[in-house]
C-alpha cells in the first residue's frame, strides 16, 4: 500500500469510528476552553474536566479571574500537576486579555502564543476547537500513532505536525486530529496496547512496530 492509499485507510476508518466526534474537554467558551487546554499539559483530560467546574465556579472569564489571587488559583488546579506555573499563567493571561485584547481571546496563532504559558499546541486547539481555523495540534497520541502508522519519523512533534499537515486535507484538520486522539486511547495506547485491536497500525503501520508488538 503507497503512502497515499495508506493516507486515504486512515482518514475512511476514523470516519466510520467516530462519525460524531466529542471535544475531549468540556468548555462553554474560548476562554474556558484556553483555560482547560493550558491545565491539561501533562495531565489528563478526564483529571482536568473535574478540575475546571471548581475553577470556573468562582471565575469563568478574565475579569473574575484576576480577582482571584495566583495562590486561591494555585490551590484549585493542584491535581492538574505544574501548579505553580500553570496558575501563574492563567493569571498573567487573564490580565493581558483585559489590557490587550478587551477581554476576549484572540482569533490569531500569534497573539495566542503571545500569551503567558500558551505554546504553539494550546494556540492550535483554540484555534481550531473555539474558532473553526483549521489547525494540527499534535499531542503524545497523535505523535506516537503517526510514528506506528510509518506517517513521520517520529523526530519531534514539530516535525510530526509537518508531516501531517502535509498528508491529510487541510478542510479536515479540524476533525482529524481529534480522531486520532479518540482512537489513541481506545485501540492504540502508549501502554496495554494490542495490535489486534489496533486495525489501522495491523494493516498499515510500520514494520518494526509490528514485528515489535507481534514478537512479544
Amino acid at each position: 500500500m503507497n503512502k497515499e492509499a495508506r493516507v486515504q485507510f486512515v482518514i475512511d476508518t476514523l470516519k466510520e469510528l467516530y462519525p460524531t466526534i466529542p471535544v475531549p474537554l468540556d468548555h462553554k467558551d474560548p476562554y474556558t476552553l484556553l483555560i482547560a487546554v493550558l491545565l491539561s499539559a501533562q495531565c489528563t483530560d478526564v483529571r482536568v474536566n473535574q478540575i475546571t467546574p471548581l475553577l470556573f465556579a468562582k471565575a469563568d472569564n478574565p475579569y473574575d479571574m484576576i480577582k482571584m489571587s495566583v495562590e486561591e488559583i494555585k490551590e484549585i488546579i493542584r491535581p492538574c500537576g505544574l501548579s505553580p506555573m500553570k496558575s501563574k499563567g492563567i493569571h498573567g493571561l487573564s490580565h493581558i486579555l483585559i489590557d490587550k485584547h478587551d477581554g476576549k481571546v484572540p482569533q490569531s496563532f500569534e497573539a495566542l502564543e503571545a500569551l503567558p504559558a500558551v505554546g504553539h499546541k494550546t494556540a492550535s486547539v483554540v484555534m481550531s476547537q473555539a474558532f473553526g481555523v483549521p489547525a494540527f495540534p499534535v499531542d503524545t497520541h497523535i505523535h506516537r500513532l503517526m510514528y506506528r502508522w510509518n506517517l513521520t519519523n517520529g523526530k519531534n512533534v514539530v516535525q510530526t505536525e509537518k508531516d501531517a499537515k502535509r498528508l491529510f486535507p487541510r478542510e479536515i484538520w479540524n476533525d482529524l486530529h481529534l480522531q486520532i486522539i479518540w482512537y489513541g486511547r481506545e485501540y492504540s495506547p502508549a501502554r496495554g496496547w494490542s495490535l489486534e485491536k489496533d486495525i489501522i497500525t495491523r494493516t498499515i503501520g510500520r514494520k518494526s512496530v509490528i514485528e515489535e508488538a507481534t514478537s512479544k
